[in-house]
């Protein structure tokens, strides 16, 4: 049975995922304005990506018959002054959910918690590569390269 302290955390886990579904379109979003097509696409595609971690969050507590209503989320900008600026974004965000899942982990083994325990560690596995793509992305902006050029690159750095 899950303890009611790691079901609050999972229940705001499915907040932050769905946040981070906003905050990707929004930044997909600058960088269609820039008419970045690969950009934009590669972050839509991360938003995709967030959504159905919220959705897998979900299934697994319907799963384990946990009531809960859905977190509120905020609004996220649209715009950045840098390319830079954006994915610097993304990489804080996924540091946080980083130290979230981290946190949930602990609150698992603390209470015994073995089911949790090994679901959170899909996610956790699942940071190293976010957090690698994004500073990946920085390198290859510090690098110079002309966004544009750099577009047939992004399928590449995605893991």
């Amino acid at each position: 049975m899950i303890s009611e302290r790691l079901s609050r955390l999972l229940v705001e886990q499915v907040g932050h995922e769905l946040s981070a579904h906003q905050a990707y379109i929004g930044i997909a979003l600058s960088f269609e304005r820039q008419s970045l097509k690969g950009w934009a696409k590669l972050f839509h595609d991360q938003a995709l990506e967030e959504a159905q971690h919220a959705a897998k969050i979900w299934t697994f507590l319907i799963d384990n018959e946990v009531e809960f209503e859905l977190p509120a989320i905020a609004a996220a900008p649209t715009r950045y002054a840098t390319a830079r600026d954006a994915v610097q974004a993304a990489l804080e965000s996924e540091l946080r959910v980083t130290g979230q899942f981290d946190t949930m982990a602990k609150t698992a083994l603390t209470d015994g918690d073995h089911r949790s325990f090994q679901f959170l560690q899909w996610f956790i596995d699942e940071q190293v590569e976010e957090e690698r793509t994004m500073r990946a992305l920085l390198d290859l902006i510090d690098s110079g390269i002309n966004l544009f050029q750099a577009e047939p690159l992004l399928e590449g750095l995605v893991g």
